[in-house]
């Protein structure tokens, strides 16, 4: 399927590995021209030679042959308004007129919510309610002017089924949930601009690996033990992998997913119990 996204411009954060290189990926085998951000730079610099190899084969995911696209990467901590102007002013990008964005900030701390003082709370907020929507802010209006965006928020799962010790990602997540509930229905859904977030369940990055072995090494059990009783609360009896995350997100940026807005798009193998 043609995604019809080739020579369009899009910003994704938290690139430099894991689901956001996932839909970096996925995005550039459409012929998407793209900033990648992340804050270390070696990592971000990996992430882009990935990219640029995908790129030199010229063939977006369906066999056609593309142009080559663009891959510009800016390392900078994109929450903070310096990282933000380095991305909208990194030479040889679109500005501020990106045609997507994709926003994705690593989870805040676990823990119990009587240790978390305002300090943390609002860096939580900070990075994943506020930074998203001063992206949305900074470009929306130029979308709709050019009659195209999109905007994908990487969230979490427990936005949908809210997990104990991940009350600081459970709060900040769930207003920028919130928030994008009623931005979506504005005046830009009749603009072509669709926002929606994407939430994902257990996949498997560097991310899940750490807390697998946090978990195997507070249980007692092996990595393997913990991996696999993991997987079998999973009914599709596996975790997910970046890049068909990153085939979601695709689609969700496509010009056929026009009439899809304001939603959370769950991403779990089936995890989630619930009807709604």
């Amino acid at each position: 399927m043609d995604l019809g996204l080739a020579g369009k411009w899009a910003l994704v954060c938290g690139a430099s590995k894991g689901l956001g290189l996932g839909c970096a990926q996925a995005l550039v085998r459409e012929g998407v021209n793209v900033v990648i951000n992340a804050r270390q730079a070696g990592p971000l610099y990996s992430a882009a030679i990935d990219l640029i190899a995908i790129n030199a084969t010229g063939e977006r995911a369906g066999g056609q042959n593309v142009s080559k696209t663009q891959v510009l990467e800016v390392a900078a901590d994109i929450t903070t308004p310096e990282g933000r102007a380095a991305v909208f002013s990194v030479p040889g990008g679109p500005g501020r007129d990106f045609d997507i964005v994709v926003t994705n900030a690593g989870g805040p701390p676990t823990g119990d919510f009587r240790d978390w003082d305002r300090e943390a709370w609002i860096k939580a907020v900070d990075a994943n309610m506020l930074t998203p929507i001063e992206l949305m802010r900074a470009t929306v209006d130029g979308m709709a002017e050019r009659g195209f965006g999109r905007i994908i928020n990487i969230t979490s799962s427990a936005v949908k089924a809210p997990i104990d010790i991940l009350g600081l990602s459970n709060g900040a997540r769930s207003g920028l949930t919130g928030f994008v509930a009623g931005a979506a229905r504005s005046s830009i859904a009749a603009r072509g601009v669709t926002l929606n977030n994407l939430l994902p369940g257990k996949f498997d990055t560097d991310r899940l690996a750490a807390t697998l072995g946090a978990a195997a090494t507070r249980s007692g059990r092996t990595l393997q033990e913990v991996r696999s009783a993991q997987q079998a609360g999973i009914p599709a009896g596996r975790f997910g992998t970046p890049q068909e995350f990153g085939a979601i997100c695709a689609f969700l940026c496509s010009v056929h997913a026009g009439y899809i807005t304001g939603q959370n798009v769950l991403a779990d193998g089936g995890a989630y119990p619930g009807a709604f």
